[in-house]
């Protein structure tokens, strides 16, 4: 009798534990991308919900001003003026604070807002948190959002010197489906 309240015990521990990700809606090609409010390395605050009728290419990487973060920022960098010709949005989301995307953004001239998902919550909702119980980092993965606010592309396996490319190539080829 024992066992079976612990077993049921346990189950309803697990069950709560990880509910959140079981029964989420999961993020898809066709769905609508989920909103977010978040401040910039300026300390503005930046909304989804602004850029509706624009082309959104919404990055999420691991940490300000590490190699391989760095490399896809700058290379998003300097692309921006082919991002937008192609009349796209581009925004970086990490778990860092608003004053290292401030430091970041300014040591490599970044022309774009990196936003600061300090709590997770925005990282959570496009599934790409990497919990490594000591610290949370979001996952480097990405997102096209049409003019329409859906989600156009999804990126899980990003490399960043090829990922710029990648998502200037989609884009076109979305943009024409349009």
């Amino acid at each position: 009798m024992k066992l079976s309240v612990l077993i049921k015990a346990f189950i309803l521990f697990i069950s709560a534990s990880f509910s959140h990700q079981v029964f989420a809606d999961p993020i898809k090609i066709g769905g609508i991308a989920p909103g977010f409010q978040l401040s910039d390395q300026h300390g503005e605050m930046i909304r989804l919900n602004q850029y509706q009728g624009q082309w959104v290419v919404l990055y999420f990487y691991p940490k300000d001003d590490t190699p391989g973060c760095t490399k896809e920022a700058c290379s998003f960098r300097d692309n921006i003026n082919h991002l937008i010709n192609q009349q796209a949005v581009i925004l970086g989301v990490s778990i860092d604070s608003i004053e290292s995307h401030q430091a970041f953004a300014t040591k490599f001239d970044l022309p774009f807002s990196l936003l600061a998902d300090k709590d997770a919550t925005v990282s959570k909702n496009y599934d790409v948190v990497l919990n490594l119980g000591f610290m949370k980092l979001a996952k480097r993965h990405s997102f096209i959002i049409d003019p329409n606010g859906k989600i156009a592309k999804i990126y899980r396996d990003v490399d960043p010197d090829e990922h710029v490319q990648q998502v200037l190539e989609d884009l076109k080829s979305l943009q024409k489906g349009l």
